[in-house]
């Protein structure tokens, strides 16, 4: 599992240090959550309240009109016809 933690802490201006002692998690736990470990629901809810985020943000987001083939795993991109 993917978390957007890191590009979140740097759209807000804080550290993982500063994350980790907002949320009272070791900054080595709040790695290894980034690194894609997996966690918690109540640990990700007090992430996301640190950041001061909906929880859902916590999750990398589809890109729009980018699908992945299930043969060979190409990324195609999907274009509205006017």
């Amino acid at each position: 599992m993917n978390y957007r933690i890191k590009d979140l802490c740097k759209e807000k201006g804080i550290t993982i240090g500063d994350l980790s002692d907002k949320v009272g998690i070791a900054r080595e736990s709040i790695s290894r959550i980034i690194g894609g470990n997996n966690t918690s629901t109540d640990t990700l809810q007090r992430i996301a309240s640190a950041l001061n985020v909906p929880i859902t943000d916590l999750f990398e987001q589809p890109q729009q009109n980018i699908i992945t083939c299930p043969n060979c795993g190409t990324e195609l991109e999907v274009k509205k016809k006017l």
